[in-house]
C-alpha cells in the first residue's frame, strides 16, 4: 500500500484536556484515526504518520506558540496541512498564519461540520501530495534505469528530433537510435511521445534543443 492510500490520521495539539478530548470525539465519529497532544514538544516525540494526515493547532499553546510551532514545521521541511484553531484570534494572526500556508483557520467556538470540512480538505490536500511524491520517485527510478545514450537520447527525442536527425548528432545509425528509443519508452513507460515529453517535464530534464 502506497503512503497515499494509507489510513489517513488527524492530529490535535491543545493544552485543553477537555477540547482534545471534545476533538477526538468528534473526529472518531465519522471514523477518523486520532492522536493527541498537550504541547508542541510532547508532539515532535512521537512520529508522523505513514499515512494522509493534518494537524490541528491551537494558536495559543504553552512555550512554543502554534504560529512559532509552524514556522519551526516549515524550517523542517515537514509538510503537513495545518488547521489553526483561536479563542483569540484577530486578522494580523489568521494573515501571518495562512501566508505561512495555513490551510484553515477557525474561532472558538467553530462549528462541528465547519472543522470537519477543513479536516477533510486537509488529509485530501495531504493524500494529493503524497500521491505526487510517489509518482515523481518512481518516474526518477525509471530515469535512472535508464543508459547514459538513453537518456541522451531521450533528451533529443523530447526535443522534437527526428530518428535520422538524432543519427547524425550521435553519429550512428537511425536503426541504433530506433532501438534505444524503445528501450527509452518501455523502461520509462511511456505509451507515445506527448507522454514521454510529460515526464520528462515532470523530472525537469533539460531537452536538447531542436
Amino acid at each position: 500500500m502506497s503512503p497515499a492510500e494509507a489510513e489517513p490520521t488527524v492530529l490535535v495539539i491543545d493544552d485543553d484536556a477537555s477540547l482534545r478530548e471534545a476533538l477526538s470525539r468528534l473526529f472518531r465519529s465519522v471514523g477518523l484515526k486520532v492522536r493527541t497532544f498537550a504541547s508542541a514538544p510532547e508532539f515532535l516525540q512521537d512520529k508522523l504518520p505513514e499515512g494522509p494526515s493534518c494537524l490541528v493547532l491551537d494558536v495559543r499553546l504553552p512555550g512554543l506558540s502554534g504560529l512559532d510551532f509552524q514556522a519551526e514545521l516549515g524550517a523542517a521541511n515537514i509538510d503537513i496541512p495545518i488547521i489553526f484553531m483561536t479563542g483569540h484570534g484577530d486578522i494580523p494572526m489568521t494573515v501571518r498564519a495562512m501566508k505561512a500556508g495555513a490551510l484553515e483557520f477557525l474561532p472558538k467556538p467553530f462549528r462541528d461540520q465547519d472543522m470537519l470540512d477543513a479536516v477533510q480538505a486537509g488529509l485530501d490536500r495531504d493524500r494529493e501530495r503524497r500521491r505526487t511524491a510517489t509518482d515523481a520517485a518512481r518516474l526518477k527510478t525509471s530515469f535512472v534505469s535508464l543508459t547514459v545514450r538513453e537518456q541522451e537520447i531521450m533528451g533529443y527525442v523530447t526535443a522534437g528530433l527526428m530518428n535520422k536527425q538524432i543519427a547524425g548528432k550521435l553519429g550512428v545509425s537511425e536503426i541504433t537510435v530506433k532501438v534505444h528509443r524503445g528501450n527509452v519508452m518501455r523502461k520509462m513507460g511511456a505509451k507515445s511521445l506527448a507522454d514521454l515529453v510529460r515526464m520528462a517535464d515532470a523530472l525537469g530534464v533539460r531537452r536538447a534543443p531542436a
